[in-house]
C-alpha cells in the first residue's frame, strides 16, 4: 500500500474529463435511493453502518462501488474498482490524481479511497447540477483524530454560507479561506472573476481538484463559468490593495486557546475572537462601494456587555478607518463558555471516552482562558457588510433571530437590501402613495379566551424569510387585511381611522412606522 499523500495532485484535462465522465451516474438523489431514509438519517450523525449495509447488498452497483469506496471507507478489490469507475482508464485517472490508491496491479488487490469524495447537488440560477467534491477523509472513516492541516468538506457551515449568499452577477469576488473550494464553486456561477485564498497549501490543492473535476458544471445557462485564481496567505494578505464587488468568507472562526485541539480550517491562532474583529474591522477596505461582504463567525460576550457590544466596536473601526459599511448582524445562537468548549472537542474528536485526561485538560483550559478575560457566551451568526457610498450614512442592524429559515436564504436578504434602500429614499408621504400587498406567506393568527368580543392577542407570521412574528394590534391587522395592492396606504389609513373611530393623525403616527418594518422584513411587498 502506498503512503497517504498529503494532498491530491492536480488533475490533468484528460484526466478529469475521463473521471468525471465515470462517475456522471453518482448523484445525490442516486445515493440516497440506494441507501434509504434511515441509512441518510444517520449519515448525517456521522455513522455509517446502515449505509455501508445498504450500499453492500447493491453487489457490483457502480453506485453502490463509489459510495462504499470513496465515502464510507471501504476497500475493494481492483476489480470491483475498475466497475466503480466504470472501466480501466479511469480507475488509472483516479490513481494518477491520487485520489484513490492501490496495493498491487492483480484484480484482487486492494484498492482505498486516499480522500473523501462525494456528491454535492445544487442550484445554478434556476437549473440543478451535481458536483463531486473531494476533501479529506474524516474520523468516521480513519477512526483517528484529525491532522492539525486536515480539510474539510462541506459541512454545516458551507452549507449555511452557501444559503445565505445573494448570487447577482459580479464583476469580482473574493472567496476568503475557500478550504476545499464549495463557496469559490458556487460564486463561479455568478462573478466574471474570481480570487480565492487560503492560508493552507493542501486546501488549495483540494480547491484546485474540485474546480478541474467540475469545470463543464459551474456556470449559470448561457453564462461563462468565471475563471478562479487561487492564492496562499493569511486573510487579507493576498489581497493587499485589491477590492472586489463580492465577499465570501467562511473564515477559521472557532475561538480555541492555547492546549485545546486546534486545527487549520477552524482556528487562525491568533487568540479569542481576533479574526473577526480582523474581518469585520477590515472587509470594507477590500470592498468596492455598494459590493457586499457575506460570512458566518463567532464573537466572545464579555461579562456585563450585550451581546453586540464588540461587533459595534469593530463597526466602529471599520468607519475611523475611512471605510464605512452597512452592517446587518443577525446572530443566530449563543453557547455559554462551558458548552462551547464542549461543542467544539466534541467537533476535535476529544471526548472523554476515548481521552478523558486530554480531554479535562482541554476543557479546563478553554474554561481558563474565557474566565480571565470575563467571557460569559460566544454566539454565531451571520455578517452582512455592504461598502457604504460617497455622501451617505451607514447603516446597522444588529438582531437575534434563533428560530428556522428558509432555504435558500439568501434571496431573502438580497429583497430585503432592496427594500432598505427604497425606504430609505422613500419619506412618509410618497410611502403614503404607495400600493402595498401582503407577501403570499403571511398569516394574522387571532387567539383568546373564549366568549370575548376581540382576540386577546393577534400575531402577524411570516412564513418564509426568517420566519418573523410580529405582534399587532387590530388596526394593523386590519391594514395587512386590506393590503391587496388596489388601495394606497393612505388611503388604508384613513379607512382604519374612521372606521375605528381615531383620529388620521393618530392612526397614521402608528401606522407608518409598523408598515415600513413590515416592508424591510418582507411581509409587505409592492404592488
Amino acid at each position: 500500500m502506498t503512503s497517504h499523500r498529503s494532498a491530491p495532485v492536480e488533475l490533468t484535462g484528460a484526466d478529469a474529463s475521463v473521471l468525471r465522465r465515470a462517475i456522471e451516474p453518482w448523484t445525490v438523489p442516486a445515493v440516497a435511493d440506494l441507501v434509504g431514509d434511515r441509512a441518510a438519517r444517520a449519515l448525517d450523525r456521522e455513522q455509517l453502518v446502515p449505509a455501508r449495509l445498504a450500499a453492500r447488498a447493491a453487489g457490483r452497483d457502480p453506485v453502490a462501488l463509489l459510495t462504499r469506496l470513496m465515502s464510507l471507507g471501504e476497500h475493494l478489490t481492483r476489480a470491483d474498482a475498475r466497475e466503480a469507475f466504470a472501466g480501466d482508464d479511469a480507475l488509472q485517472a483516479a490513481l494518477r490524481s491520487g485520489i484513490v490508491e492501490a496495493s498491487g496491479g492483480g484484480d484482487d488487490d486492494v484498492v482505498r479511497a486516499a480522500v473523501d469524495l462525494r456528491p454535492y447537488q445544487t442550484d445554478v440560477a434556476g437549473q440543478t447540477r451535481t458536483w463531486w467534491l473531494a476533501s479529506d477523509l474524516g474520523e468516521a472513516v480513519t477512526h483517528r483524530e484529525l491532522r492539525e492541516d486536515h480539510v474539510l468538506g462541506v459541512g454545516g457551515a458551507s452549507l449555511t454560507l452557501a444559503s445565505a449568499t445573494m448570487r447577482a452577477r459580479v464583476g469580482t469576488a473574493l472567496d476568503l479561506g475557500t478550504g476545499c473550494g464549495i463557496q469559490a464553486l458556487h460564486v463561479a456561477g455568478h462573478a466574471e472573476r474570481v480570487v480565492a485564498t487560503d492560508i493552507s497549501a493542501r486546501a488549495l490543492a483540494f480547491a484546485r481538484f474540485n474546480l478541474e473535476l467540475n469545470a463543464d458544471a459551474l456556470g449559470a445557462p448561457g453564462q461563462r463559468a468565471a475563471e478562479v485564481d487561487l492564492r496562499e496567505g493569511s486573510m487579507l494578505e493576498p489581497v493587499t490593495g485589491e477590492t472586489f464587488d463580492m465577499i465570501v468568507s467562511n473564515p477559521p472562526f472557532v475561538i480555541t486557546p492555547p492546549g485545546a485541539p486546534s486545527f487549520e480550517y477552524r482556528d487562525t491562532g491568533l487568540g479569542g475572537d481576533e479574526v473577526m474583529r480582523t474581518l469585520v474591522s477590515g472587509l470594507g477596505a477590500a470592498l468596492a462601494p455598494g459590493a457586499i461582504a457575506q460570512m458566518l463567525g463567532n464573537w466572545e460576550i464579555r461579562r456585563g456587555d450585550p451581546w453586540s457590544a464588540r461587533l459595534e466596536a469593530w463597526l466602529d473601526a471599520s468607519a475611523a478607518a475611512g471605510h464605512p459599511v452597512d452592517a446587518w448582524i443577525i446572530q443566530r445562537d449563543s453557547l455559554d463558555a462551558a458548552q462551547y468548549a464542549e461543542t467544539w472537542l466534541r467537533d476535535a474528536g476529544t471526548i472523554p471516552e476515548r481521552t478523558r485526561a486530554r480531554y479535562e485538560h482541554a476543557y479546563e483550559a478553554y474554561l481558563e482562558d474565557f474566565d480571565r478575560r470575563g467571557v460569559e457566551a460566544v454566539g454565531f451568526g451571520l455578517v452582512v457588510l455592504r461598502r457604504a457610498g460617497e455622501g451617505r450614512v451607514a447603516w446597522r442592524r444588529l438582531e437575534e433571530l434563533e428560530g428556522p429559515m428558509q432555504e435558500p436564504i439568501g434571496p431573502h436578504l438580497a429583497a430585503s437590501l432592496a427594500a432598505r434602500d427604497w425606504l430609505d429614499a422613500t419619506d412618509d408621504e410618497a410611502l403614503l402613495d404607495t400600493r402595498l400587498r401582503a407577501a403570499s406567506d403571511v398569516t394574522v393568527e387571532t387567539y383568546g379566551r373564549p366568549g370575548l368580543a376581540d382576540p386577546e392577542h393577534i400575531r402577524i407570521r411570516q412564513g418564509g424569510g426568517f420566519g418573523r412574528a410580529v405582534k399587532a394590534d387590530t388596526a394593523l391587522s386590519g391594514f395587512i387585511g386590506a393590503c391587496d395592492g388596489e388601495l394606497t396606504v393612505g388611503q388604508i389609513a384613513h379607512a382604519l381611522a374612521a372606521l375605528l373611530d381615531v383620529t388620521p393623525g393618530r392612526m397614521l403616527e402608528g401606522i407608518v412606522p409598523a408598515v415600513r418594518e413590515l416592508v424591510l422584513d418582507g411581509m409587505l411587498e409592492r404592488a
